[in-house]
């Protein structure tokens, strides 16, 4: 009889240690597909945050062609890419928001050597304001780039780990990928009158 007692008792132990496991594991899966979804939407924002800082700055390129072109010609192609370039940022991944940037980034060097070229042009009160609007919209694009490829870094080290990538590939979840914005223009401007 305390055979049977002892028996029960055990069995009974044994099952609570099977649904203390079963509860631990569904709550660790949840939370782990939860860290996911947090983790994408961030990096979701993060793009959003991108997105409007670029279009800013290409704003005020576009500001800046326009005070430059008195003083010397760039050509319409600049003005009409500049133009292109504002639309496609609204919907640009992060493939194609490497290559605004380093594009946008390369007009804004040949307005910065213009600018070098035409001294009454660099102390321009507008022209001044709008380069210096446009540095600060570097720095603020790089903040939220470091960011955004933290964020990446933590998403795309769950999707390569145990048991973060089972979750993840059951998701139908992939990599998020990283921006590469080039620091300087790695080329010096072109200018051409």
């Amino acid at each position: 009889m305390f055979g049977d007692i002892l028996g029960w008792i055990i069995l009974g132990i044994v099952i609570l240690v099977i649904i203390i496991l079963i509860v631990w594991l569904i709550a660790r899966t949840i939370g782990i597909y939860n860290h996911f979804y947090i983790l994408k939407n961030s990096s979701e924002a993060t793009l959003g945050q991108i997105r409007v800082a670029m279009k800013k700055r290409l704003d005020m390129i576009e500001q800046l062609l326009g005070a430059v072109k008195s003083y010397a010609k760039f050509e319409q192609e600049t003005f009409t890419r500049v133009t292109a370039m504002r639309a496609a940022v609204a919907t640009a991944g992060p493939g194609d928001l490497n290559k605004v940037e380093a594009e946008s980034r390369s007009i804004f060097g040949r307005l910065l050597a213009v600018a070098e070229n035409y001294p009454d042009l660099k102390t321009s009160q507008s022209v001044t304001s709008l380069m210096d609007s446009v540095k600060s919209l570097e720095d603020e694009i790089s903040r939220h780039r470091y960011t955004y490829n933290n964020i990446s870094q933590e998403f795309n080290t769950m999707m390569d780990t145990i048991p973060s990538s089972f979750i993840g590939n059951l998701a139908h979840l992939s990599k998020l990928e990283y921006l590469q914005f080039e620091e300087e223009i790695k080329t010096p401007p072109k200018i051409e009158f």
